[in-house]
C-alpha cells in the first residue's frame, strides 16, 4: 500500500516560483523525482519511483503545475501523470514503440499526413512537462525536425501538395520554441495559397501559462488564417487563476480554444472528474473536444481504461452534461482515415 508522508502546514504550502519571463520558469523545471516529492511530502520509495524508467524518459515538470498538486496525497492525478514509475518497464503485448502509425505517415522530415487535408510538422521534441503516457516517449525527434533547415524541406513538402488546406504545428510542444522561430515558420508558409487553416497543439498554456506573453499574443494576431489553439488538459485541477489568464489572452488574440484529453486509469477514470473537467475547461472559455482512448506505446500500459469502461463513462458524460461539454471518445489508430469513435 502507498503511505504518504505527513502533510505540510498550511503556511507551507507550495507556491509557484516568482519569476517573470517564462524562459526562466522553463529552465527551473523540476527534474528530480526526490525533489518532486519531496516538495509534496512524499517519499520515492513509497510510489515505486523508477530509476531505470527515469533514465529511459526524463522528468521535466514545471513548478506552476507542481503548485496545484495535493500536498501529501500519493494518488493526486497530477502527480500521476509526471512520475516515473516501475509500472513504465514492463513489457506488455500489444503495447508498441509507434502506437499511432507516425513512421509509416511521413511526407518529408518533421511531415507527417495521415488524414485528407491535413498535415502536422513536428515543429520540436521540446516540451515543458514529460507526461508519462506520451505517445510520442519514443520518437525520434532527432531525425525528425522540421524546422531543419529554416524549414525548408517541411514547407517545400506542404507548397508541393494543393490537397493540403491545413496545417497542425505539434511536437514535442510547438511552444516550447521562442516567438521568433513560430513567426520565421509561418512567415515561410504565408505564401501557399490553398492554406486555409493553422492548427496549434500545445500543453503549455495549461502547465507553463506564463508561455502566453505578449510576443506570443502578437505573433497570433498577425496570422492570416484563422487559429484553431487545442490544449491539453486531463484533469479539473489542471486549471487555477493563471491558466484562466492565460487562456483568456488566447481567446482575445481571436483564437478558437479547445481541449483534447487521455482517458487515464487512476487519473480521471471517473465520472466525476470527467464532468468536472468538461465543467472546469468550459469555464475558462475552451471547448471540450476529443477524450482519447490511451495510445498503446511501451511504457504505458498502466494507464489504459478498457472500452467498456470507456463507454460507460461516456455514456454517463452524455446523460448528465449538455451536448457541447461532451468530448467525443475517439481511439487513433495506423491507417485510419480518420480518428475512430468508439
Amino acid at each position: 500500500m502507498i503511505t504518504a508522508a505527513p502533510a505540510r502546514t498550511p503556511e507551507k504550502a507550495i507556491t509557484p516560483l516568482p519569476l517573470a519571463r517564462w524562459q526562466e520558469h522553463w529552465r527551473q523545471a523540476i527534474r528530480d523525482p526526490a525533489e518532486l516529492l519531496g516538495l509534496l511530502g512524499l517519499t520515492p520509495s513509497a510510489l515505486g519511483v523508477s530509476a531505470e524508467a527515469l533514465a529511459q524518459f526524463p522528468l521535466r515538470v514545471p513548478h506552476s503545475f507542481v503548485s496545484r498538486m495535493r500536498h501529501g496525497d500519493a494518488s493526486d492525478p497530477l502527480l500521476r501523470q509526471v512520475l516515473p514509475v516501475d509500472a513504465e518497464m514492463r513489457i506488455v503485448p500489444g503495447f508498441s514503440f509507434d502506437a499511432v502509425g507516425d513512421g509509416p505517415a511521413k511526407k518529408a522530415t518533421g511531415v507527417i499526413q495521415k488524414y485528407r487535408g491535413r498535415a502536422l510538422l513536428v515543429t520540436t521534441g521540446s516540451c515543458a512537462i514529460h507526461c508519462r503516457y506520451c505517445f510520442r516517449r519514443h520518437f525520434d525527434y532527432a531525425g525528425e525536425n522540421a524546422a531543419r533547415n529554416a524549414w525548408e524541406d517541411a514547407v517545400a513538402a506542404i507548397a508541393a501538395d494543393p490537397g493540403i488546406d491545413e496545417v497542425i504545428l505539434s511536437g514535442g510542444d510547438p511552444l516550447s520554441l521562442a516567438t521568433p522561430k513560430l513567426a520565421e515558420l509561418t512567415a515561410a508558409l504565408h505564401d501557399i495559397p490553398y492554406i486555409r487553416r493553422l492548427r496549434i497543439h500545445s500543453r503549455l498554456p495549461v502547465v507553463l501559462p506564463q508561455r502566453v506573453d505578449d510576443e506570443l499574443l502578437q505573433w497570433l494576431e498577425s496570422l492570416p488564417w484563422p487559429v484553431a489553439f487545442v490544449i491539453h488538459a486531463n484533469h479539473a485541477n489542471e486549471f487555477d487563476a493563471e491558466v484562466d489568464v492565460a487562456l483568456s489572452r488566447l481567446r482575445d488574440s481571436g483564437a478558437q480554444l479547445l481541449n483534447q484529453a487521455v482517458l487515464l486509469r487512476g487519473v480521471n477514470d471517473d465520472l466525476d472528474a470527467l464532468a468536472a473537467l468538461s465543467e472546469r475547461s468550459f469555464a475558462a472559455g475552451v471547448l471540450p473536444y476529443y477524450l482519447h482512448q490511451l495510445d498503446r506505446v511501451q511504457g504505458v500500459a498502466h494507464f489504459e481504461v478498457s472500452d467498456e469502461q470507456a463507454l460507460a463513462l461516456h455514456a454517463g458524460l452524455m446523460a448528465r452534461l449538455s451536448g457541447y461539454l461532451v468530448p467525443k471518445l475517439v481511439r487513433e489508430l495506423p491507417g485510419d482515415s480518420s480518428k475512430r469513435p468508439l
